[in-house]
């Protein structure tokens, strides 16, 4: 057996056509197209295209007309539960028993569909009905349909930060979620439920729900109004600074790039605030670890283009989720043609033989 890595780390589990985040150069692309190229000139529905059939006018479809059974108005729940339902609401057959071609309408059907989920359980949330469809059907992208749905209006800057933010987060290579994802169909399940077990990976802290935790800080030294002495007070308590390093990048994250210019353009509130905040948190974190590049990561100017568009804190992992539907399909898709059942060893380091009596 080989040496144990704990978490995987460093582990290659598969081989992906789909995303290739450049560790040294601080880029990312697409299969093969850099995400600078796709942002403010394909909306996210094409990019999902791309990722999934690498056709940028193979966009997801639409929503079909579906109204989600108990919503609860907490939006990650909402989408992990209402996504599995949709399996038996739609007979969704089973990865390993239909081709590749019902696989990917599947997908396209789900992906549409729990970003409408999302929209429902955020209005809900707001304690106002959702949009009817005469409404949401004006919106011309993805991003404008969500917020008519959500709140019966698309604001242009809000739709901007929205469609940004998704394309940049679309996809990311072997996290969490999308193993998890991947694991989950190499089983033969359905798709419903491959990206139902997804999203059930963002109920924790570590993925997709950072940039909540973003701007309380940003605020913090606005009412401070000292960026260096809250970022050494932070530190000296041992505290993390949110948004900053990343296991991949040994550069900029280039989607913290693209971000924080989507702020700049659409004249965040807290620009100014936020960019005090990362030149001190640079600075103090070179001098701390001047061993490691613990540059900006994407987490920290999603937070800030979030705002823009009025995101609540606690529905940032279901907007991740919206995101990465795109990159999820891809590699369901693509494990699904791999036909290999994902199936790691554990070591065993417990008790050797011994009586029962030992234990009673």
């Amino acid at each position: 057996m080989s040496d144990f890595k704990p978490g995987l780390e460093g582990v290659v589990a598969v081989e992906t056509e789909i995303a290739e985040p450049d560790r040294e150069g601080g880029a990312l692309r697409y299969r093969g197209i850099d995400i600078e190229e796709l942002v403010g000139h394909y909306p996210y529905e094409a990019v999902w295209g791309l990722l999934v059939d690498d056709d940028l006018d193979s966009k997801m479809p639409n929503p079909e007309p579906y109204e989600p059974a108990a919503l609860t108005g907490n939006a990650p729940a909402d989408l992990q539960a209402e996504t599995a339902r949709l399996a038996g609401e739609w007979k969704l057959g089973k990865l390993n028993e239909i081709s590749d071609e019902q696989a990917r309408e599947d997908l396209g059907r789900l992906s549409a569909e729990m970003m409408e989920i999302v929209a429902r359980s955020a209005a809900k949330a707001d304690g106002r009905a959702p949009a009817p469809d005469d409404v949401v059907a004006q919106g011309d992208t993805a991003a404008e349909r969500f917020l008519l749905r959500w709140r019966g209006e698309a604001d242009p800057a809000h739709a901007k930060a929205i469609d940004t933010y998704w394309i940049c987060t679309a996809e990311h290579g072997l996290n969490a979620s999308t193993f998890t994802a991947r694991i989950a169909a190499s089983t033969g399940a359905d798709a419903a439920a491959a990206l139902s077990a997804a999203v059930g990976t963002l109920s924790g802290r570590l993925h997709g729900g950072a940039p909540a935790h973003v701007i309380p800080m940003i605020d913090e030294v606005a009412e401070m109004g000292d960026a260096e002495r809250y970022v050494d007070d932070l530190l000296e308590r041992g505290d993390r600074i949110m948004g900053f390093g990343h296991r991949v990048y040994r550069a900029e994250d280039p989607r913290a790039r693209l971000l924080r210019h989507t702020a700049e353009d659409l004249g965040a509130v807290r620009v100014d605030t936020a960019k005090a905040l990362e030149e001190a948190a640079l600075a103090a974190l070179q001098r701390r670890h001047p061993e490691r590049v613990l540059a900006t990561n994407v987490e920290y100017w999603a937070a800030v283009v979030l705002d823009v568009a009025d995101i609540p804190a606690k529905l940032t992992p279901a907007m991740f989720a919206c995101a990465r539907v795109a990159g999820w399909s891809a590699h369901i898709l693509e494990q699904k043609r791999a036909a290999r059942l994902i199936r790691p060893s554990a070591r065993y380091i417990g008790p050797g033989p011994r009586p029962l009596s030992s234990v009673s």
